[in-house]
């Protein structure tokens, strides 16, 4: 069992999980993607009302409003769709879509939000739809540093890695195989049968 380290504030505690899912998933986000996932895990802490929600409803809801409340129902969309990818992949399954429903809706919503909004905001939004494949790996190391099972189940890491490349579904499919997985592309010659 994992020893329990607490830190002075529940932002220090989240940034030393974020910081040692990094670690853990070799991935590294940079301060700014590093802050964003930590306030993201604070907030949605205390919001067992969010798993209900059809996000792709939400998301061609905010096409309809403008302003603010756009801005902040994209944010939700992509925040929500980070995190089910990252902490909660096989609730992609039990819902029978593809944890890269999450992944697409989420990259869609943060590009949504470049596009639309001011410069310095704009940016933060353009580090969040290009870096939400490492970003959704630090919170799948996150889940595993415990070392319980991990939250990928076979299929989903093989999905994952294949559409997105993600380093944390690779590693999980080296571990569980003891080899290197293959791409579609890299695949035997197919027109050879056994």
């Amino acid at each position: 069992m994992r020893k329990l380290d607490l830190q002075p504030t529940s932002t220090a505690h989240w940034h030393k999980l974020v910081c040692e899912a990094e670690h853990q998933s070799q991935r590294s986000l940079g301060e700014e993607l590093q802050s964003y996932l930590v306030f993201l895990l604070q907030r949605f802490l205390d919001r067992p009302d969010l798993a209900g929600r059809v996000l792709a409803l939400d998301y061609l809801k905010s096409f309809r409003i403008a302003g603010q409340r756009q801005i902040a129902r994209l944010r939700e969309v992509g925040d929500l769709c980070l995190l089910y990818a990252g902490f909660f992949p096989q609730r992609a399954r039990r819902r029978r879509l593809s944890v890269k429903y999450y992944v697409d809706l989420g990259v869609g919503a943060y590009y949504q939000l470049h596009h639309n909004t001011a410069h310095h905001q704009g940016r933060l939004y353009e580090h969040l739809y290009e870096g939400f494949v490492p970003a959704m790996d630090v919170l799948q190391a996150m889940r595993n540093l415990d070392g319980a099972q991990n939250v990928l189940d076979p299929l989903t890491a093989h999905e994952l890695w294949q559409y997105t490349d993600s380093s944390q579904a690779r590693r999980y499919l080296q571990d569980i195989s003891g080899g290197s997985p293959l791409a579609a592309s890299e695949s035997p010659d197919k027109s050879r049968r056994h």
